[in-house]
């Protein structure tokens, strides 16, 4: 995470393997792939369980607050999501699917957040919050929207500026 003002020094890269094979599971149809490797650019994913091998996941309006992912592309076959960006491959007999998620949290809400799985929608008065996004910002990617007592998350497609802090504070 980085903090806003003159200390950045890192740039924080959401989960890049993370999510990486955040698959196998979830509602399956008749042609063989998951609800979530079906999912069309524009829709949103809920993480149900992390993983970096066999997450469960499922599609889920992008309003709910446990939207976690955005679907920003998709293929039949493996492509570079960028640094900001995780990855979503699933492997079924009916074919394979890859899909690029940008993060999708909503002010107000907590999450946790972990480099191996990515983020997941968790309650904030739980032990499992790690995050809070106590603001987000649409149409910028500009971490000095946030204080300097925040840390803060940015992407540029679409440009958006999260503000996050300790949900324990």
């Amino acid at each position: 995470m980085n903090k806003a003002g003159t200390k950045l020094i890192v740039r924080f890269v959401p989960a890049l393997v993370a999510v990486a094979a955040l698959a196998v599971t979830g509602c399956s149809s008749s042609s063989g792939k998951s609800d979530t490797a079906r999912a069309k650019v524009g829709d949103c994913i809920n993480v149900l369980e992390g993983s970096t091998t066999a997450a469960k996941t499922e599609p889920i309006d992008c309003s709910s607050e446990k939207a976690v992912y955005r679907v920003v592309s998709t293929s039949d076959q493996k492509a570079d999501c960028g640094t900001e960006n995780t990855s979503y491959q699933e492997n079924s007999g009916g074919g394979t699917a890859f899909l690029c998620l940008a993060p999708n949290l909503k002010q107000g809400s907590c999450y946790h957040q972990d480099r191996e799985t990515g983020f997941a929608y968790a309650d904030c008065a739980s032990d499992a919050a790690t995050v809070k996004v106590v603001k987000r910002v649409d149409g910028t990617s500009d971490e000095f929207v946030c204080d300097s007592n925040s840390t803060f998350l940015t992407l540029s497609n679409p440009k958006t500026t999260f503000c996050l802090a300790n949900p324990k504070s």
